[in-house]
């Protein structure tokens, strides 16, 4: 069975590729038939049909030629074709004895019409041929007007404009469900590609914030192991251990952020950043043993926040005080605040250092700025970062707080 399925699909599939070759064959198989049919005399004896009584004219014979060589061209044209065959037909019908059956080939034009083309022209061209060829076959045939023949020109007619519609249905149906499932499947090819773009701009912005933040770090403690060696050993041995404890972090945080890029079958590492505002102390405290003196106010009484609105909280205010490290001089203090106000949390870093316009920080951070914008466009929030009025610069986010429990909903 299976192999007879396959021969089957593979004479469907050449003759797919090959319809002038298939319709050369139809029209001859349609030639054979009418020719065949033309030896038949249903009125030949009293028992019923007889072959051979009667044979066709020569002129039947030309007439029935030209209605299937006309076949050949039914894909190329079908409504001509169907036309033709009719008008031949019907001269069939009209001018001879004994007509020849060419309705045959007007039948098969009819289904091919009915298959390619919409449904009320196949409507219209149906009726229009159903109606021509049954009244010509009772008006000008050999039988009588409600002879059965007559009635089988208007019942083919008929099922083969009912047979073509069904084909042409269900094709469209099928086009159909084959258009869906590729949309489908774009779609979803589209939309893991989009995915994995978002989330590899997620990755590279952690990247940055960590890398950012504990080189600076490291590179403060450095100069300053540096400058004091000679002088005051025991200071550069805290600034060296400021630079340990800050390299250690880096590695341990790039170690989190890399786990993200882990297959399923690698070795088990965090699937989740660690940081966030609850760690909020232990970053400020790396920013004050780098000699940046930061104050703190919260009125969140440490509620547990949503995950990306947690970490997005966390790394504004790791980058903000990053920058101001780099860019607001050695005496600069800076403030951070995180507020909550209804559905949303603010968080505020301000610095006094010395004026500068906005655009310093921005091209002088790299992708700081931008990164932060991002982090809070992505959430729905909105970002404000600007020098402030005498000096220094302010940057504040507020975040939506959305699925929180107890006090969020409050």
């Amino acid at each position: 069975m299976t192999t007879d399925g396959t021969l089957l699909s593979r004479s469907r599939d050449r003759l797919r590729d090959h319809p002038l070759a298939f319709d050369t064959g139809l029209a001859f198989l349609v030639l054979v038939a009418m020719v065949i049919a033309s030896f038949t005399d249903p009125h030949g004896s009293p028992d019923g049909p007889t072959f051979g009584d009667r044979s066709p004219s020569g002129t039947a014979v030309v007439v029935m030629l030209v209605g299937a060589v006309a076949l050949v061209f039914r894909r190329r044209q079908p409504i001509p074709v169907l036309v033709f065959t009719a008008i031949v037909s019907l001269l069939a019908l009209i001018g001879a004895e004994r007509p020849a059956p060419v309705a045959m080939s007007a039948v098969v034009a009819l289904y091919t019409v009915a298959s390619r083309t919409d449904r009320p022209t196949t409507w219209r061209l149906g009726l229009a041929t159903m109606a021509v060829l049954t009244c010509a076959a009772m008006l000008f045939g050999p039988t009588p007007w409600y002879a059965q023949e007559n009635l089988g020109v208007f019942a083919w007619t008929g099922m083969a404009a009912a047979a073509g519609d069904a084909v042409r249905s269900r094709r469209a149906f099928v086009d159909a469900i084959r258009e869906r499932a590729e949309r489908a499947e774009r779609t979803r090819e589209e939309e893991a590609r989009r995915r994995v773009a978002e989330e590899r701009l997620r990755i590279a912005r952690d990247l940055h914030d960590v890398v950012a933040h504990h080189i600076a770090l490291v590179n403060v403690q450095a100069g300053v192991a540096a400058h004091v060696m000679d002088k005051r050993p025991d200071q550069a041995k805290e600034a060296l251990a400021h630079v340990r404890t800050a390299s250690r972090s880096a590695l341990d945080e790039l170690r989190a952020t890399v786990g993200l890029l882990r297959q399923s079958g690698d070795p088990e590492a965090p699937t989740e950043p660690v940081s966030g505002l609850a760690v909020l102390d232990d970053l400020l405290g790396t920013f004050r043993n780098a000699g940046l003196p930061v104050q703190l106010a919260r009125t969140d009484g440490g509620a547990p926040l949503p995950a990306a609105v947690d970490l997005a909280a966390y790394r504004i205010i790791q980058e903000a005080l990053t920058n101001v490290r780099k860019h607001a001089g050695p005496d600069a203090r800076a403030e951070v605040s995180v507020l909550r106000v209804g559905r949303t949390v603010e968080i505020t870093v301000l610095d006094d250092g010395p004026p500068q316009p906005a655009q310093g920080k921005a091209d002088s951070g790299g992708h700081g700025l931008i990164g932060m914008r991002e982090r809070v466009t992505a959430l729905g929030g909105t970002l404000t970062a600007a020098p402030r009025y005498g000096g220094g610069f302010r940057v504040q986010a507020i975040l939506p707080v959305t699925g929180c429990t107890g006090e969020d909903e409050r």
